[in-house]
């Protein structure tokens, strides 16, 4: 679903577009880096540091880490 006016859209990708690569990938790493701590902050309390990076990762990638 999306509300926003397809104008709108157009504006905020002209300004996205505007940046350079560089600044758009690290604007990028750095939304992924907040979304990660937002996940890290969901998760339940008193995991072990696996278990953690384990439930981060499903929650980010929507699967389990396949770990042979």
């Amino acid at each position: 679903m999306t509300d926003t006016p397809p104008e709108i859209d157009r504006i905020m990708r002209d300004k996205i577009m505007e940046r350079s690569g560089e600044e758009r990938f690290i604007r990028g790493a750095q939304m992924f880096d907040a979304a990660c701590e937002m996940a890290k902050a969901s998760l339940p309390r008193g995991l072990s540091e696996a278990q953690r990076r384990r439930q981060l990762f499903k929650r980010i990638y929507g699967e389990e880490l396949d770990v042979r």
